[in-house]
């Protein structure tokens, strides 16, 4: 795959066929559509569209149908782990990406059907299996949230 570790080139585009080799997310939970830009080892720029269709609009909130921040923050974390992949190319067969902790959420505007998010991860730091990133949600230019999440890399079980 373009981009493996050590690598360092860019792969410009991949599709939703694509990020579900990468990751084992699946609908209803798949919250990046298309990634745009990877930069292994540095960052990754990750699409969702977002739809009426969405489960989480049944409930949040019927008359005025809000994403909820754990949703984005989901979105986030999903596109860092593409970026894990990216970079471990190979090595990461076999390997889950999991969540660890989340910290100095905001959540500046809510998101609303028809809003395609712009999710942005930065890679801050990795000591051994444990990697930290910062995360910027926008839409039409205008940022929406932002977080620090921390993440784990495990064997799958």
């Amino acid at each position: 795959m373009d981009g493996a570790a050590g690598d360092k080139k860019n792969v410009s585009q991949l599709d939703i066929l694509k990020i579900m080799e990468m990751i084992p997310h699946r609908y209803p939970m798949i919250l990046v559509d298309r990634v745009i830009d990877v930069v292994p080892d540095e960052s990754c720029t990750g699409i969702k569209n977002v739809t009426i269709n969405e489960g989480f609009f049944q409930g949040h909130f019927p008359r005025y149908p809000v994403m909820p921040g754990v949703m984005i923050v989901e979105s986030m974390a999903q596109t860092a782990a593409v970026l894990v992949v990216a970079t471990l190319g190979e090595s990461a067969k076999g390997k889950l990406v999991y969540f660890m902790t989340v910290d100095s959420a905001r959540f500046r505007r809510p998101v609303t059907p028809g809003d395609s998010l712009r999710v942005h991860v930065r890679k801050l730091h990795q000591r051994r299996n444990v990697w930290k990133f910062a995360g910027e949600v926008k839409v039409d230019g205008t940022l929406v949230a932002e977080a620090e999440f921390a993440a784990m890399i495990m064997d799958d079980l």
